[in-house]
């Protein structure tokens, strides 16, 4: 028995391997593959649109003739953002003295001093569309033509409608990866969802990702109306739902899908959480959730209201308890979380060993050396 007052939380010893291990909020995501930067409806033509990948700012312009291209957001000679200069034509000019840039990141003319002896000009990423999402790859360069554009998941099926979101959340990146992965947390949800309790079913893992299977058992009270539009009715007379649930992590993006009974998928969710700030402790969430249309296919246009306001819900919850799981991390100077959840653990292992090794920065490009010099 505890002396009174005491705690034996109070005086844990940690082993020296755990104290050893890389503090997963910490690492840096991987910049080596392709992350959603805008909507494709937030560059217009003819415009630029500033964004910012774990400090690093760049702009998207959108040409005259409709393409889209990603340079560092500043302009070589003095710094000034280059989301603020002018497109001219497939170029941008910076809104200073005009300096122009093409896609390429290469400086094509200087008014003033004409088209020779031009410097070199700034960073160029590649970009690419896909669904409405403009990506970046803000690594190395020459890996981008040999890394995949990620798959959206149901986006491009008619069958399906697809709802988007993009919410920024104050934490590191790593505690949305875990909040989506752990059904646990239903308790969390209970105003919303009503009383729910997670098993799972199984869980599989491999050098870049991680999976597990659940369901979702009702112990009390109806189905809410927001799930309902999501995953359709409940076979007649069954007692809970018996939707199977799949949540994956195939690093850097996240899956989770929903398939009934019958194993039909009927919600199909795809999301990434891209940092914004050079500590990587803000981070924008892309989203992209899509529900299978029932055979009257207007009907689930009518409930659409409802679905949004019922993710909503959640997601609110969500981002409240990943922030003040940031908080705390922030207040003790470390990661004091104890986990007992194999999956989690399996996912803290994947998303250490896929991470960056050390922050980054944005590299000036080198000026040619004159001859003789």
């Amino acid at each position: 028995m505890q002396e009174p007052g005491s705690s034996e939380c109070s005086s844990i010893v940690r082993p020296a391997n755990e104290a050893a291990a890389r503090d997963l909020r910490r690492v840096p995501i991987h910049p080596d593959h392709w992350y959603p930067l805008a909507w494709s409806s937030e560059v217009k033509r003819g415009h630029t649109h500033g964004v910012r990948f774990a400090g690093e700012p760049i702009v998207l312009v959108r040409t005259a003739s409709g393409t889209v291209f990603a340079l560092e957001d500043r302009c070589a000679h003095r710094q000034i953002p280059l989301r603020d200069g002018v497109v001219d034509g497939e170029a941008i000019r910076c809104c200073y003295h005009g300096w122009t840039y093409d896609c390429t990141g290469r400086c094509v003319n200087i008014p003033y001093l004409g088209r020779e002896r031009l410097p070199n000009g700034v960073r160029a990423y590649p970009c690419r569309e896909l669904e409405g999402l403009v990506f970046v790859f803000p690594g190395n360069p020459a890996r981008a033509e040999t890394t995949p554009l990620p798959s959206l998941g149901s986006i491009a099926n008619h069958a399906y409608k697809t709802r988007r979101y993009a919410r920024d959340v104050a934490c590191h990146y790593s505690f949305m990866h875990e909040n989506l992965m752990d059904m646990n947390h239903q308790f969390l949800h209970r105003r919303v969802m009503g009383q729910m309790s997670a098993r799972s079913l199984g869980r599989r893992h491999g050098e870049n990702w991680v999976e597990v299977d659940y369901t979702l058992d009702r112990e009390g009270g109806s189905r809410p109306l927001g799930e309902t539009v999501a995953l359709g009715q409940s076979a007649p007379g069954s007692p809970t739902d018996n939707d199977v649930m799949t949540v994956r992590t195939d690093y850097p993006y996240q899956t989770l899908q929903i398939r009934n009974p019958k194993s039909a998928l009927m919600l199909d969710l795809w999301a990434v959480y891209v940092p914004l700030d050079r500590e990587q402790r803000t981070t924008r969430a892309f989203g992209l959730v899509s529900v299978k249309r029932p055979r009257m296919r207007v009907l689930l246009d009518v409930a659409w209201p409802v679905l949004i306001w019922f993710t909503e819900r959640i997601f609110k919850e969500d981002r409240w308890a990943v922030e003040r799981e940031q908080q705390a991390h922030d207040e003790q100077g470390a990661d004091w979380n104890h986990e007992v959840f194999p999956v989690i653990n399996e996912l803290r292992d994947l998303l250490r060993r896929c991470g960056a090794q050390a922050s980054r920065r944005v590299i000036p490009i080198e000026t040619p050396v004159a001859p003789g010099d």
